[in-house]
């Protein structure tokens, strides 16, 4: 019985100790570290930019620790779902399509999408008056699935790229007519830079659900309910203490989070 009673116990730490391991083990947060001013990379080759300082703020809100795991955009899913991360927190907006391969979050931002044309470019109707151009979007992103659907149908040749970065060197370059990107992203870290001289938003924004979705969230594997309201949880925390406007007020002079 001794023998028993002592087993019984030491079978008891064991699992305590696992559950204290598995509750130590950081959460990995996959991320595309060339969307400035979302993510990017400083001087020194650290990650920076208003994702990374809302993901470092959630962190610090669940008490619990994170490292960041770069990874192109259009692979951030496969690795959610193979578990190289626990979580996705680069932009990704919450769209009908993603959410039959991933779980998502509440919101966390939520901004419009735009073309970016030479200036001086008289476009309103970018659908009939871009008939023929090549325009730029980032792969695997909802401008990409918007582009692929409506703006290939109506003529439009269509370039897709694995980094923003690519796509704003080639319009520089004269390779590109227009690109087809976030208005925040396209105006910080493209039209408000050197590289970015010469060039100006035209046409409408878009902000068609069907194609733009209900705003940025955090993405985890299917089923991972426990991980996501602990992120819900967090994001509502933040934003209520202050620290999500500290944030915001860093980057931009509006109110990023949206309607």
């Amino acid at each position: 019985m001794k023998k028993l009673a002592m087993f019984g116990a030491l079978a008891l730490s064991v699992l305590s100790f696992s559950a204290v391991a598995e509750d130590a083990k950081p959460i990995r947060l996959g991320i595309e570290a060339g969307y400035p001013p979302f993510s990017m990379k400083t001087p020194d080759g650290k990650l920076a930019g208003f994702d990374v300082d809302i993901g470092d703020a959630l962190c610090a809100q669940m008490k619990v620790k994170c490292v960041w795991v770069e990874q192109e955009f259009d692979g951030l899913i496969p690795a959610l779902k193979v578990k190289k991360i626990d979580a996705i927190l680069s932009s990704m907006t919450i769209t009908d399509d993603r959410k039959k391969n991933v779980d998502f979050t509440i919101k966390y931002y939520h901004t419009p999408a735009r073309f970016v044309m030479k200036e001086g470019s008289d476009v309103k109707d970018p659908l009939t008056e871009l008939k023929g151009k090549k325009v730029g979007v980032l792969r695997a992103s909802t401008h990409d699935r918007f582009a692929t659907e409506v703006l290939v149908p109506a003529g439009i040749n269509l370039v897709r790229y694995s980094s923003q970065q690519e796509a704003n060197l080639d319009m520089v370059a004269g390779r590109l007519d227009a690109m087809l990107a976030d208005s925040v992203n396209l105006d910080e870290g493209f039209l408000k830079t050197d590289a970015g001289k010469g060039f100006a938003f035209v046409g409408p924004t878009y902000e068609d659900a069907k194609y733009f979705g209900g705003g940025a969230g955090i993405a985890v594997r299917k089923g991972d309910q426990a991980l996501a309201e602990k992120f819900n949880a967090a994001i509502t925390e933040i934003r209520a203490n202050g620290t999500y406007k500290k944030v915001q007020d860093k980057y931009f002079a509006f109110d990023v989070y949206g309607h």
